[in-house]
């Protein structure tokens, strides 16, 4: 029996891939059409395509009777148009799918999780083609992580957060300023002047002054402007 999927990923070679895996079949005994070989975008996707191919395998009578069912799969893939997450509020799907939209346009497939803890939400991205969602010392996640947060405030009545991550880049990265904070608290306490750490962004200065708040011995502000806006960590002022 003839079976027919037409399937679209970021590359013809990844879409033949997933055509071929639910067809059940070796790619040589597959008649494979290329309907579009996809569009590069921009700057977060914009203007990209998805190739586009169309498979057909004739599937022997036989095969297709011992052929196990398909079981149902409810993970999301950056090109799953029907995701909508776990979302239990309005905030929580409105940015679970903007993120999701934002994936699939840059042609990303992981599996994303969702939940809400008081005015937090923390969505999480996994997966091994994470690295166009999260750009060069973390730019591009930090823009998908602001707009996102646009998001969930325009569906929601009171203030809310959105924590995202992809691929453990903010986990990964909270370790190595906690690290920073730690030799800069060092240097303060040998030298008993002031530490400029490195510029970071608001989230992760937050990190340093959240980590630090109950050092003894030093406290923390931020200097300079945007983008090069930075921690001061200092003697704390004897009482």
């Amino acid at each position: 029996m003839e079976k027919t999927v037409i399937k679209t990923a970021a590359t013809v070679d990844e879409a033949v891939e997933a055509a071929i895996a639910e067809l059940g079949c070796a790619k040589e005994d597959a008649k494979i059409e290329v309907i579009s070989e996809g569009v590069a975008g921009g700057f977060l996707g914009v203007g990209k395509k998805d190739a586009e191919v169309k498979v057909t395998y004739d599937a022997p009578e036989e095969a297709e009777a011992q052929a196990p069912a398909e079981e149902e799969d409810d993970t999301y893939y950056g090109d799953d148009e029907n995701f909508e997450g776990d979302a239990v509020s309005e905030a929580e799907d409105a940015a679970v799918n903007f993120v999701a939209e934002v994936l699939s346009g840059i042609g990303i497939h992981g599996n994303m999780d969702s939940y809400r803890e008081e005015d937090t939400i923390y969505i999480s991205v996994s997966g091994s083609d994470c690295g166009a969602a999260i750009g060069r010392h973390g730019e591009t996640l930090e823009a998908i992580s602001y707009m996102t947060n646009l998001i969930a405030n325009k569906h929601s009545e009171g203030r809310v957060h959105v924590h995202l991550d992809v691929g453990g880049y903010r986990k990964h990265r909270e370790q190595v300023i906690k690290g920073l904070a730690d030799k800069a608290v060092f240097k303060v306490r040998k030298s008993g002047k002031r530490f400029i750490m490195e510029p970071m962004s608001p989230s992760e200065r937050r990190i340093v002054h959240s980590y630090l708040q109950d050092v003894k011995g030093v406290t923390t502000h931020s200097e300079g402007d945007e983008p090069s806006r930075s921690v001061v960590v200092e003697p704390a002022s004897e009482e």
